[in-house]
């Protein structure tokens, strides 16, 4: 279920940034801004990585945005945060722990998530030159 996700030998140190989330819809600001911080680094030309954790991982559930986003006026709804992280590059990833113990699959995910063990997430906030959490 795992996808092991390297980091390539030649990446240069301090071009990798890792936004760790794990807000849901229950605080969908959170998840906006981790989105925003994530879409940022990736338009700095940084690698960028959204790690979900806990809840987020419900927003990555194909369609689980469409049914439970409840868009707020004058500002950016999640769905335009998530378009706007995938069209820049944003990697998103999701915790398989998580997952198994929410009864999803890699399938259950929209497509551009991965599903990525744990250690995974490790390795990359020791490799990247700087990390948020929501």
């Amino acid at each position: 279920m795992s996808e092991p996700v390297l980091i390539p030998p030649s990446e240069p140190r301090g071009k990798l940034f890792v936004v760790v989330c794990s807000s849901g819809f229950e605080n969908a600001a959170q998840v906006r801004s981790a989105l925003m911080f994530a879409s940022l680094a990736a338009a700095a030309e940084y690698r960028a990585i959204l790690f979900c954790v806990q809840n987020a991982v419900d927003v990555m559930v194909k369609g689980a945005v469409d049914r439970h986003e409840t868009p707020e006026a004058g500002t950016p709804s999640l769905s335009q945060r998530l378009a706007e992280a995938i069209e820049l590059g944003v990697e998103i990833h999701c915790c398989t722990q998580v997952m198994a113990n929410k009864k999803l699959s890699r399938e259950d995910l929209i497509p551009v998530a991965h599903a990525t063990g744990a250690m995974t997430l490790i390795e990359l906030v020791t490799k990247a030159s700087g990390t948020l959490s929501f």
